[in-house]
């Protein structure tokens, strides 16, 4: 497993290096002079801008400029915010916890709702029931967030005024938020349990263990459900990060003050730096991610084996 673990780290390192390039040279394709907005109304001179675009590196050659970022990233630091003039780290750092907050919300909704859809429909294939899952499933795929956000705001908060529409801090500001975001991937991971369910039940030991006289539940829950659950988790997985680092509508609407919400801040802003760093920062997490999900698969099937 260690052998295995230093390979996939390895193999990581392109990826977070091939995106924090393409995000580099981005920025630095984009109109606007990272000095200027730095100076903001303090500028006075043009020579109080030579001496700010000096200090900030911007006179040097891209691929130096490249290299320097790279070093202190190596280091833990990510830059300045041009705007704050906090570090970025310290920026990211303070908003994710009310990210990972809403992130984890809506896996726990879209898990709860995919499983229990996926394997309902399953166990009654070809039924009534089975039909008006995966229509429930598909009314999930196909609601943008923002419609699912803005129809739960005017059902739950404008018609029956159970929920506040905004803000964050307590239980109840979490539910619409979390549901609007949870509902987006519930279909998808249904749909993907029902097909990969009904798969596993068509094997030969499901077969067998149903011949012995192993109670249907215990068919299900012990060894089918176990097998299915690979492509499960993957998507997971890559849901929690895609969830993560794609929240910028959700926290936008509810005006929840996470990573999404000061990521479009900082692009209406300009403020490079921040762009810069909260990119490469959700590149990273969905790189930790996927070497986990390679994890989990020895867990869950100890036929798996990296060594």
């Amino acid at each position: 497993m260690i052998r295995f673990l230093s390979l996939r780290l390895l193999q990581a390192v392109p990826t977070v290096l091939l995106v924090s390039i393409l995000v580099f040279l981005m920025l630095h394709a984009i109109p606007g002079d990272p000095a200027e907005i730095y100076l903001g109304d303090r500028q006075t001179s043009p020579e109080q801008l030579e001496i700010i675009r000096e200090q900030m590196g911007l006179n040097r050659p891209i691929p130096v400029q490249y290299l320097d970022y790279m070093f202190n990233v190596m280091r833990g630091d990510l830059g300045t915010s041009l705007n704050s003039r906090r570090p970025v780290l310290d920026e990211i750092l303070v908003r994710l916890p009310h990210t990972i907050e809403l992130t984890v919300a809506a896996v726990l909704i879209s898990t709860t709702l995919g499983l229990g859809l996926g394997i309902l429909a399953a166990l009654k294939h070809n039924t009534i029931i089975d039909s008006g899952a995966m229509l429930v499933a598909l009314i999930g795929i196909s609601m943008p967030v923002y419609w699912s956000s803005l129809l739960l705001i005017v059902v739950l908060s404008v018609e029956l005024r159970w929920l506040p529409p905004i803000g964050q801090g307590s239980l109840d500001r979490l539910i619409m938020p979390a549901l609007a975001l949870g509902l987006l991937s519930a279909g998808s991971l249904a749909r993907l349990v029902r097909s990969s369910l009904l798969d596993v039940l068509g094997q030969d030991y499901i077969l067998t263990a149903r011949a012995k006289g192993l109670a249907p539940r215990w068919v299900v829950l012990r060894h089918a459900l176990r097998n299915a659950l690979i492509p499960v988790v993957t998507m997971l997985g890559l849901t929690f990060a895609q969830l993560l680092g794609g929240a910028v509508l959700t926290e936008t609407i509810f005006a929840r003050v996470g990573i999404g919400r000061m990521y479009v801040e900082s692009v209406l802003n300009k403020d490079f730096t921040l762009v810069q760093g909260t990119t490469l920062f959700i590149a990273v997490v969905y790189v930790v991610i996927n070497i986990l999900i390679d994890v989990a698969y020895v867990y869950i099937d100890p036929r798996i084996r990296y060594d």
